[in-house]
């Protein structure tokens, strides 16, 4: 009898209770089986001290040991960070942390004369209230990520002033995104009868296109330079390059990641016949500021860059990038790219299905400390955050697989362009750029690389490297 009493008890309590527990328990279930991962792979960093035999030709010990204590770092950077998020979330969860800021946000609205009809207003400036203050809590980590991790492995370029402006800026413009949208959103779900969820859908589908669509010709620009690729013998390639698989190239560009951090990257973006890549100055061995030593009387322009010029060379020569932009690009020809978007949409499609089923129980709303009113904001919040939660880790998991599969897919789409050696090089680089860590756990890599592990990516690379 002693061993059903659990049993019991749980099926005495009301369904609110069961619901709220069953949230707060899954959450640290999550948390735990993550912190198992991230020390199976820190036992990696801190057992894996030599150059393991089949990296011998890649990596000199130098950049290994340089890499190992980086990883090492973050990886007990971010133990400390998910424990306090983890008893963050758990603490507003116990201590009705949302009803409060509802109430609040219902105070501020009325002050301003809004009253409680105006269920859209309050949810805006709850949204506001929330976003603020996750941006303020959130403060410290990213400082202490930049300024001192980032910072003591030489990848981090900014300047606190340029850091903290920059950090005001995205508030302002995210908030600029969110507000319009989410009370456009709001107005959807209220107005839209039984058939609101399908409106909605169709309505977050449009915005994500449009945002698809402007966020590189205007809001990326509001936080880096974006130059076009000069003329010369890159550009030539990259455009020969696009014409022979029918890739519809209207502009390059090249942005100045550099200010910003040392870390490289690519990408290409737009729709239809209008795409256009962006590559990194820092992936440039030609363009990276990291590589120039600065010219006299140049110090204005390096205010806010400090520029810490190394001996060895950044970035990748030109066959390299052709071969990375090859990459890149059999994402596309591949359909990668559009069948992300269907995933992506089809999710969204269902969960905003399964919000229109649920949204009508109660019990959701009193669970989370809304006895007398249901509003739709926070319907929302508890149904995509908390009881799609089980869910959204299973999906999560299956896309990190399915991303895998395209990165491999990816890498034997540039060999077909005669790239393999190229991609090779390129890939060995990039690693050493970004000081990954060649060596993991089988357990946390499958569970959270999107990218396979370089050695697997040089392996079948390699395989036919040789013919």
């Amino acid at each position: 009898a002693a061993m059903a009493l659990p049993g019991e008890l749980w099926a005495e309590l009301p369904a609110e209770k069961r619901i709220f527990c069953s949230v707060l328990l899954f959450s640290w279930a999550v948390y735990l089986w993550e912190a198992f991962l991230a020390h199976r792979q820190r036992r990696v960093y801190r057992t894996t001290t030599h150059v393991p035999q089949e990296l011998g030709q890649i990596m000199d010990s130098e950049t290994f040991e340089k890499s190992r204590l980086y990883q090492l770092d973050k990886s007990t950077f971010s133990f400390w960070s998910g424990l306090y998020s983890e008893l963050e979330g758990t603490m507003i969860l116990l201590c009705g942390g949302i009803p409060f800021l509802w109430d609040l946000s219902g105070r501020i609205s009325a002050r301003a004369g809004f009253g409680p009809e105006y269920e859209i207003v309050q949810s805006l400036v709850f949204l506001l209230l929330a976003t603020l203050f996750s941006a303020v809590t959130g403060l410290p980590w990213s400082l202490y990520n930049t300024f001192v991790i980032e910072e003591k492995h030489g990848f981090n370029q900014q300047t606190l002033g340029f850091f903290l402006k920059d950090a005001i800026k995205k508030f302002i413009v995210t908030q600029c995104i969110l507000l319009p949208v989410t009370s456009l959103l709001l107005y959807i779900i209220k107005i839209g009868g039984d058939y609101f969820f399908i409106y909605a859908w169709l309505f977050t589908l449009v915005v994500s296109l449009v945002l698809v669509t402007i966020y590189a010709d205007y809001i990326a620009p509001l936080f880096d330079k974006f130059i076009p690729l000069p003329e010369g013998e890159l550009k030539q390639q990259i455009e020969t390059m696009a014409k022979s698989i029918d890739f519809p190239l209207t502009k390059v560009y090249v942005v100045e990641g550099s200010k910003r951090s040392s870390h490289s990257n690519a990408y290409f973006y737009g729709f239809f016949k209008n795409k256009r890549i962006v590559l990194f100055d820092t992936l440039l061995e030609d363009y990276s500021a990291l590589n120039k030593e600065p010219a006299e009387g140049e110090d204005g322009e390096n205010e806010e860059t400090k520029s810490k010029t190394k001996n060895k060379k950044q970035g990748c020569k030109n066959e390299e990038v052709l071969a990375v932009l090859g990459h890149e690009l059999g994402h596309w020809k591949l359909g990668h790219t559009i069948k992300n978007i269907i995933i992506s949409q089809m999710n969204s499609f269902l969960c905003f299905f399964l919000f229109a089923v649920l949204i009508g129980q109660k019990e959701l709303f009193a669970a989370f400390g809304f006895y007398d009113t249901q509003p739709t904001l926070i319907g929302l919040m508890i149904i995509f955050q908390f009881i799609f939660s089980p869910y959204n880790e299973v999906l999560s998991f299956c896309l990190t697989v399915l991303s895998r599969r395209f990165e491999f897919q990816a890498d034997a789409f540039a060999k077909e362009l005669g790239k393999a050696k190229d991609l090779y090089s390129a890939l060995i680089k990039l690693n050493k750029d970004n000081l990954g860590f060649p060596v993991s756990d089988w357990i946390f890599s499958m569970w959270h690389y999107s990218h396979p592990p370089l050695l697997e990516r040089l392996q079948a690379l390699k395989d036919t490297k040789q013919e």
